[in-house]
């Protein structure tokens, strides 16, 4: 089979737009997504001091999906995924994220096309380490995909989180990105001083409140569904997501998850004044986030990020 045959073949399970900026297999690598890192540009290379610990988040590793009893699964196509993994902490979920308790994936794009609908898709599957007895999904806190833009005008996060367990409590609710109507300070957990303005990185910004609310996200509407988690914590089925968006209108377009469809249109972003030195970002983004003190891993098999 040519090399240009099995990449259509690859391509056929996803649904691109009219041009494809990526098409990440990572059987044949990392494909520039790394880790997320603070910025160290103080004396020292040292980073600016935070209320949230960014320096142990989990970094991201190939791997073929090796378990204890279910030896290696292997990725949906080929041998390697992309795997996102937390540390073994949490905080109560009412608290600000524990250091280490998300794993975080980015890839540094730009812009490259006029304004219009852009869209990233992924074949994904999720489970805790096969640690210790028991079905352990309620220790999976949540998991997610969004992108960082930067326009002339605004910068903002586009993106999706499957809410899955607050406190051991099962959710399962999709949200989506939108920050709520709240000062920076209070967008920082109340610290004074913080660098971050309201809606930027809601993956760990924005209070969050009991009953699975946060100031970062809102409830997408009808957004409950019960995803193919197996029968044990070695057992993963890769499964489909989907997300649209339109930079021209700067709001929000589709979610599939599965055979699920759920319409966003209408549905903005929260805006921020642009930040120096990154005009025409278009960074997509993924990440996973502990509910316990268990390490829980997000495994990606491929991505595309398409435009039109």
């Amino acid at each position: 089979m040519t090399m240009n045959l099995l990449a259509s073949v690859e391509l056929s399970r996803f649904q691109p737009l009219s041009t494809v900026l990526c098409h990440d297999n990572f059987s044949h690598g990392t494909c520039g997504w790394m880790e997320l890192l603070p910025n160290f540009t103080l004396p020292g290379f040292t980073a600016r001091e935070s209320i949230i610990e960014k320096t142990q988040w989990g970094p991201t590793m190939l791997s073929t999906a090796s378990f204890g009893y279910a030896g290696t699964h292997g990725a949906m196509s080929g041998i390697y995924s992309l795997k996102l993994a937390t540390r073994p902490v949490a905080n109560p979920y009412e608290q600000p994220p524990a250091p280490g308790s998300i794993g975080h994936a980015i890839k540094r794009l730009s812009v490259f096309k006029p304004n219009g609908l852009t869209q990233i898709e992924t074949w994904y599957a999720y489970t805790p380490e096969q640690d210790r007895v028991g079905l352990g999904e309620k220790d999976i806190r949540a998991f997610g995909i969004a992108f960082d833009i930067q326009d002339e005008r605004h910068r903002y996060f586009i993106g999706m989180r499957y809410l899955n367990s607050v406190n051991g409590e099962l959710k399962r609710r999709w949200q989506y990105l939108q920050a709520a109507d709240v000062t920076d300070q209070q967008w920082a957990y109340g610290r004074e001083g913080e660098w971050n303005k309201r809606g930027i990185d809601p993956m760990w910004y924005g209070r969050r409140y009991p009953d699975g609310r946060a100031d970062g996200y809102q409830f997408v509407s009808d957004g409950q569904q019960h995803l193919c988690y197996n029968e044990s914590d070695d057992k993963i089925n890769w499964m489909y997501l989907r997300l649209t968006f339109d930079t021209a209108k700067r709001e929000y377009v589709e979610l599939q998850s599965g055979q699920q469809v759920f319409d966003l249109r209408g549905i903005k972003p929260t805006y921020c004044k642009p930040y120096k030195g990154i005009q025409g970002l278009l960074n997509p983004v993924a990440w996973v986030e502990a509910d316990t003190d268990r390490r829980v891993f997000l495994y990606l098999d491929s991505i595309v990020v398409s435009c039109e």
